[in-house]
């Protein structure tokens, strides 16, 4: 069964997508998702990292407090390649596990992960779908969503691959910068070319 990789920029609209191939009985496994669930309470991954950054980095429920291991890693390169070479060997082994589902009859299946292109991930795909929209809509969108300040979303955005790089590695590309109608049109016809292609 083929993987499909879907990736983008931050506020591109990757889950909107990804949720588009869905309706259409595609299955997909969100690597965000899967990095939440390698850190839930009782997890190897959080006592690593509790023991590493310390009993501060977790909430009172015991869960791991986001936000402040995020603003520690933004600034501290060193901590962010320490976190990043605990957990992406996990991730990737829990993504392996997911995108085989049982009972599946089409011929792909997609990984959404907004890191694709950054870490190893992309050597799980043989196709890479780029969402794509302008540098001024992925700021807007995010600070809208998630309720950050412009300086945070910029700082995300320059850690992530520049825009036209992506592009550049793009297989074929969802312009995401459109009306939905749009949108969910250009997923049917990519969905349409897998299924000639991998079925």
């Amino acid at each position: 069964m083929a993987v499909i990789g879907l990736t983008g920029g931050i506020g591109s609209g990757k889950s909107t997508v990804a949720r588009m191939f869905g309706a259409l009985g595609v299955h997909w496994v969100d690597a965000d998702d899967v990095a939440r669930e390698v850190v839930e309470p009782g997890t190897p991954a959080l006592a690593r990292i509790a023991e590493h950054f310390g009993e501060d980095i977790l909430q009172a429920d015991g869960s791991l407090d986001r936000a402040r291991l995020r603003s520690i890693v933004f600034e501290q390169p060193e901590e962010r390649t320490w976190l990043e070479g605990l957990l992406h060997p996990v991730i990737r082994e829990e993504l392996i596990r997911q995108l085989h589902p049982a009972d599946y009859s089409l011929p792909y299946v997609l990984l959404v992960s907004p890191l694709l292109l950054e870490t190893d991930q992309h050597q799980l795909v043989e196709k890479v779908v780029v969402v794509d929209v302008p540098v001024e809509v992925q700021l807007s969108r995010t600070m809208a969503r998630d309720d950050n300040d412009k300086a945070q979303v910029e700082r995300i955005i320059a850690a992530q691959m520049p825009r036209e790089k992506r592009l550049q590695k793009a297989d074929e590309v969802v312009d995401n910068n459109e009306v939905m109608d749009d949108v969910e049109r250009q997923v049917g016809e990519l969905h349409k070319k897998f299924m000639v292609a991998f079925g």
